[in-house]
């Protein structure tokens, strides 16, 4: 197995998981808008539902963050990082993965299975009146640690191929909000196809210059 698959292998893990997990904001919205027909509409309001909104949120925000490590989506200051050289961005990447990533994921990740167990142990429920279940909502703590920890060390090989070869390899494609554009821009009724592929052209020159100076390459600005 290549090196490259084994990158593309973890970055399908983390779309995967990211993408299946992505559902809950549509179980989320149900669960809100339910419950404010019901508060506003009927006076009838239900005392679970602040629990299972939090809970639900919770579960959705860790579970997407190996799918955010894989598409590069995390904050960084591209300000300084995006004019460096491939390389240099490599060696600063890993040595922040080194001291910072894996110290502290690692540390999440045994901490997490810790209070998994102690919650698992006592059967804990939440304080209201129709108590909900805590204890599977703390599983997903080390299950989301685990699923970070795996994609950081594919971000770590990352970093050593780039500093071997003086190149970025390749990320594991998926849909980019400037493909939404041109979807929604084609699709529609209301914009002369002219005026779209304008529209289209410029938004994509923008995107290509963001992604020139995120991987150094500032040739063709």
């Amino acid at each position: 197995m290549t090196v490259q698959r084994v990158l593309h292998t973890a970055d399908s893990i983390s779309t995967w998981v990211g993408k299946a997990f992505a559902w809950l904001i549509v179980v989320l919205m149900l669960l809100v808008v339910a419950e404010v027909f019901k508060r506003y509409a009927l006076n009838m309001p239900t005392a679970w539902i602040f629990d299972a909104s939090n809970m639900l949120y919770g579960t959705l925000f860790m579970m997407g963050g190996a799918y955010a490590l894989a598409h590069d989506g995390h904050v960084r200051g591209d300000f300084i990082y995006g004019r460096l050289q491939p390389r240099t961005q490599a060696w600063l990447d890993l040595v922040l993965y080194v001291v910072f990533f894996l110290p502290g994921i690692g540390a999440l990740t045994w901490s997490g299975w810790t209070y998994f167990g102690d919650s698992l142990a006592i059967r804990e429920t939440t304080f209201n009146a129709t108590p909900l279940p805590v204890y599977p909502f703390k599983a997903i703590i080390p299950i989301a640690g685990a699923m970070v920890m795996m994609q950081g060390l594919s971000e770590i090989l990352r970093c050593i191929v780039c500093i071997r070869t003086g190149e970025w390899t390749p990320r594991l494609k998926d849909a980019e909000e400037i493909d939404v554009v041109e979807q929604q821009l084609a699709a529609s009724t209301h914009v002369d196809a002219d005026a779209a592929r304008e529209a289209i052209d410029r938004a994509k020159n923008i995107d290509d210059i963001a992604r020139q100076r995120a991987t150094g390459d500032t040739s063709h600005e």
